[in-house]
């Protein structure tokens, strides 16, 4: 496998990958200016979106934490789902949902991991969200099995990324064209029905100095899910808790040289474009306690009519140009995205005869037993308040825009320095199309009732944005100094568009400037210190009236970094203060956000603290002669609290006193990576803790628990070079089949994925 080293405009601190042995070291220039004083002729593998700097035996000298997971280690353990993947980075804390990793939740030290709004997802440098300004709640999340790099940057590096800057960004970067001719096909299949079909092709044809390339990427995953739906065979709906998952990308490319100011320039054009569909049979529904301790996988008879159906069309441009000096690129981007869910708001429930939430139905079962038992499927829909009502949130979404980003790299009074800035024009929106019907539980089956369809949200929320931001970072001795400025300006408009509201409108003009600082200091060759501030920004969504505030913080992160060119260690203390926490009600947070007047609102929350500690060392160490152990250790630790009382009608959060911790984020969260290796197999153990989470903040909330279950995962993989003729490899996910809640939101228990087995097969040419 070769190496990756990609050039661009962030800096990387640390890389969790197979470790290296001494003759697979790259040695990688380590002043100041290295990300861009590279040769001018190189393949457009070298020159992605943000920097990495691929295997080290050298000190990494930025400031800041970030990680790199290479594609070294994504291979070895095979994953679909990125929750897994991420569980290498130090500082992410994560609610799971489906098992699948298909509707990732994700935050950074300590940001509510909801739907990963709060972080700053992009596919190749670009804001991949479905909406990031006007509905960043990422109901799409591109394939992990199509990235040869997942990178997380977090501390004073998030100025470079928004618009959310308190907790960090996420970058997945896709296949490079290759230099020469090169594929791979790879088949895969396993537990429930599991299956997976993948393969690329590639070439570029060198005609002097001139380059063209392309590539052809596609992918196909599917299973039949690892719940059992009651009575499902019966319904008219299909019959299992699986998915299907297609993506297809393209990629062409043109390089050539030329001169410009003396010096030699590469210039690299790429056009990229993307396909993605799914069909999920997901649910909100979870269980009651006592049904998931009898049963764990089981979905009641009401999540019959669970279905996400989406699409998302993509395209994007990019230019590049690099010198000694130099390094510009510009993308042009268009990203599209429809998608429409099926799934139970409730029982229908009229002013004179109120029927209970599903979250208080799942709490208490006895107390509302009828309900419970139309839920189970054991009880026929027999009044008018036992009828339940089914929506369909019909969205769609686009996110376009174009954004330059320029590396400078100049001496100035025998002082050394980078200067980065760049400059994004962005427009997104969501059309929302949401519509209700009644269904009524016949012997066990979801049937619909004959009055039809009614829509309940009819509106759309745009967002037009210009950001900028500039860094410098300056040499000065042993001391290497960053300051950095991140200003957005956002135009929104909110319009209602519903029979009789369409007065209900509203539109926004906001301006922020964001400021950074951060050092790293060396103290000798193998060690040394890093210190940053940044100010944290979240912009509130396009409907929200001035009340509510954008989410602020002033954030805080001291660390130290070891490499002494076998071991690497890094250790970061991060405190985020928060002058005002934001969280907005969607339908995966309770069952009150199903209420069309309260779906996305926001809600304010006043100031919280998060601190924590960020640990993560790797190393690797000879058997034998033929045999290494490489091995890592990644630990977290957070803890946050409200600093003062709080009595809210947001479900996350309660009644909270002072001193009430955020919710979904665990204290303690330690990873072991473990490997035996030679140059034909190996073999890798990673055994991940996670400990109990609050379900939420306060008190007085529908829940069955106020907590998460504790639990240990242990995941093992091998595979076996069989040279011409390909590779082979089996894993295992959740190797001693432990089951755990993982979340009660939004309707009750949800258990984490039980053991599944797997076998794949992968064939280079």
């Amino acid at each position: 496998m070769k190496p990756l080293v990609v050039l661009g405009f962030g800096l990387v601190s640390q890389v969790v990958s197979a470790a290296p042995t001494a003759e697979e070291s790259e040695i990688v220039e380590s002043s100041l200016a290295a990300d861009i004083k590279t040769s001018s002729k190189v393949s457009y593998s070298n020159m992605e979106h943000m920097q990495i700097l691929g295997r080290s035996d050298k000190l990494r000298t930025e400031a800041g934490s970030a990680t790199l997971i290479d594609e070294l280690a994504l291979e070895k353990m095979e994953y679909d789902d990125i929750h897994r993947i991420l569980a290498n980075v130090p500082g992410v804390n994560i609610r799971q949902e489906d098992g699948y990793g298909l509707r990732p939740n994700i935050g950074f030290r300590g940001v509510t991991p909801e739907r990963s709004k709060k972080i700053n997802i992009l596919e190749d440098g670009v804001l991949i969200g479905p909406a990031p300004y006007s509905a960043p709640a990422a109901y799409y999340f591109p394939s992990v099995n199509l990235m040869t790099s997942v990178e997380v940057f977090k501390g004073p590096a998030a100025i470079k990324y928004g618009p959310n800057t308190v907790a960090g960004t996420l970058n997945m970067t896709t296949r490079a064209i290759p230099d020469s001719s090169e594929g791979m096909f790879e088949l895969g299949m396993g537990s429930n029905g599991y299956q997976k079909v993948h393969g690329y092709f590639g070439d570029s044809l060198n005609l002097g100095n001139q380059d063209f390339g392309f590539l052809i990427e596609g992918l196909s995953t599917q299973a039949d899910g690892f719940k059992d739906i009651d009575n499902v065979e019966q319904s008219d709906f299909d019959n299992d808790s699986g998915f299907i998952k297609n993506d297809l990308v393209a990629k062409v490319n043109y390089q050539f040289d030329s001169t410009i100011f003396g010096q030699e320039a590469n210039h690299y054009v790429e056009l990229k474009l993307g396909y993605s569909d799914e069909d999920s049979n997901e649910t909100y529904m979870g269980l009651t306690d006592a049904d998931f301790k009898a049963s764990p996988y089981r979905r009641y008879a009401v999540s019959q009519v669970g279905n996400m159906d989406w699409r998302h069309d993509q395209a994007m441009l990019t230019y590049n140009v690099r010198t000694d000096d130099i390094n510009w690129t510009t993308r042009v981007y268009n990203n599209e995205f429809e998608r429409a869910w099926r799934k139970v708001n409730g029982f229908f429930s009229r002013s004179t005869d109120p029927a209970p939430t599903l979250q208080e139905i799942i709490a208490d079962p006895t107390a509302h037993e009828n309900f419970y038992q139309v839920l189970t499927g054991d009880r026929d829909s027999s009044e008018v308040k036992e009828q339940l009502v089914v929506g369909t949130n019909d969205r769609s979404y686009y996110s376009r825009g174009i954004q330059t980003d320029l590396t400078y790299a100049f001496n100035l009074f025998d002082i050394e320095n980078i200067i980065s800035t760049g400059l994004r024009y962005h427009q997104d929106r969501i059309d929302r199309g949401h519509f209700e019907q009644n269904y009524l539980m016949n012997s066990g089956v979801m049937t619909a009732d004959q009055v039809g369809t009614r829509f309940t949200t009819v509106n759309y929320e745009k967002a037009t944005a210009l950001s900028f931001y500039i860094e410098d970072t300056v040499q000065l001795d042993q001391l290497q100094l960053s300051v950095g400025a991140r200003s957005e300006n956002v135009e929104s408009r909110f319009q209602n568009l519903k029979a009789g509201s369409e007065t209900d409108w509203q539109e926004k003009d906001s301006t922020v400037w964001l400021y950074s600082i951060s050092g790293f200091y060396t103290l000798n060759e193998q060690m040394g210190l890093f210190v940053g501030a940044h100010e944290g920004y979240v912009p509130t969504s396009p409907k929200q009236p001035s009340v509510t505030k954008p989410e602020k913080s002033i954030n805080y992160e001291l660390g130290g970094r070891y490499n002494d060119g076998h071991t690497k260690l890094e250790s970061v203390l991060f405190f985020n203060d928060f002058k005002n926490l934001k969280e907005s009600c969607s339908f995966s947070t309770s069952a009150s956000c199903t209420n069309t007047v309260k779906l996305d609102q926001e809600y304010n929350g006043g100031e919280v603290d998060v601190y924590g500690l960020e640990f993560n060392v790797e190393s690797r160490f000879a058997l034998n002669d033929n045999l290494d152990m490489p091995w890592s250790i990644t630990y977290t630790y957070t803890d946050s609290e409200f600093k003062q009382d709080l009595e809210s009608t947001f479900e996350l959060w309660g009644n909270v006193k002072a001193g009430d911790p955020v919710p979904y984020l665990p204290e303690n969260q330690l990873t072991l990576n473990l490997g035996v290796e030679n140059s034909k197999w190996q073999i890798n153990l990673l055994i991940k803790y996670i400990s109990e989470m609050h379900e939420a903040a306060g008190t007085e909330v529908s829940l069955s628990g106020l907590s998460t279950d504790s639990y240990t995962v242990v995941d093992v993989s091998a595979n076996y070079d069989l040279g011409d003729y390909g590779l082979v490899y089996v894993k295992v996910d959740n190797l001693f089949d432990d089951v755990a809640i993982v979340s009660r939101r939004p309707f009750g228990a949800r258990p984490s994925k039980p053991q599944q087995m797997f076998v794949g097969y992968k064939y280079m040419f």
